[in-house]
């Protein structure tokens, strides 16, 4: 008896003393996770501005969100932006990993040119894209007139608005899920390979066969982080084309839009954030039931 107390003594000082490591921990993600957004949802029913006293308003901000022909143009216009950059931001890194995999020299060297646009503050590349896309004297414009080519208003045409947004945000981020891929490649068995070789497999072949199923986990995690962040895009509308392009505004542009330019309203800027929380909730969770369903 006496044995079984000092043991459970034991084990709740140890319990205690890790709940004690883990506080500081979850203080820290309470404070800065879930306040911000039980209070971003308090705020969604209210009309604020931080200057004059909050008031209820119920469900009016949604009504307002509803009724602003802007936040259907933002939807659409992030849901293109996303689609696009599917096509290119999750395919691209995953053939970039695959071919510098293939490299048996300098690949090392790759890795690091590859990541080079995520270390740059995103600012410094936007900025850099917006000399590129310059409609006077930019980079593009200046090397289509020396082929003599038609040039392009890029970011202020409707037609090439959001795929100069998708070329930007695919630059800059691709360098992270390409060494990711990179890791997984490392993980894939050899003896894979080589029994493919052995039964004539082409490189067609050995890929979809050998390296998609061996890096399918990876593949439908990174697709889903993707997504999330995709439909979250804002550095590159905001400082490319502002806050007043119908072709080019997303859903956290408008967000923006709401709280700190023309509505001044947190409370409706909430709403949308709300709204924004709900729908990738709802696929988050839909796509990880098909997938495991799948599996």
């Amino acid at each position: 008896m006496r044995q079984s107390m000092a043991r459970l003594r034991r084990e709740a000082a140890d319990n205690l003393l890790a709940y004690a490591f883990l506080a500081a921990g979850l203080v820290c993600f309470a404070l800065f996770s879930w306040y911000p957004l039980v209070r971003g949802i308090v705020l969604s029913f209210q009309q604020v501005n931080f200057v004059s006293d909050p008031w209820w308003v119920g469900l009016d901000n949604y009504r307002a969100l509803f009724a602003d022909p802007l936040f259907w143009t933002a939807w659409r216009n992030t849901l293109v932006f996303t689609a696009m950059a599917l096509v290119l931001g999750y395919a691209l890194p995953f053939a970039v990993a695959v071919l510098i995999n293939e490299f048996r020299h300098l690949r090392g060297l790759f890795r690091v040119l590859v990541y080079l646009p995520v270390m740059l503050p995103p600012i410094v590349g936007v900025l850099l894209w917006r000399y590129f896309y310059d409609p006077g004297d930019g980079l593009f414009n200046t090397v289509l007139r020396g082929v003599g080519l038609p040039e392009s208003q890029w970011t202020q045409s409707p037609r090439t608005a959001i795929i100069s947004l998708v070329l930007v945000s695919t630059w800059a981020n691709m360098g992270g899920a390409t060494l990711m891929y990179l890791a997984a490649l490392q993980g894939v068995p050899g003896e894979l390979y080589e029994a493919a070789e052995l039964d004539g497999a082409s490189v067609w072949q050995r890929l979809r066969h050998v390296t998609i199923p061996q890096l399918r986990f990876v593949l439908l995690v990174l697709l889903l982080l993707q997504i999330i962040a995709t439909m979250q895009v804002f550095i590159e509308p905001f400082q490319l084309t502002g806050t007043s392009s119908p072709d080019t505004i997303t859903v956290m542009v408008l967000i923006y839009r709401y709280a700190f330019t023309v509505n001044n309203d947190f409370g409706l800027a909430a709403a949308m954030s709300v709204l924004l929380f709900l729908v990738l909730g709802a696929f988050s969770a839909l796509y990880l039931r098909l997938t495991r369903t799948a599996d």
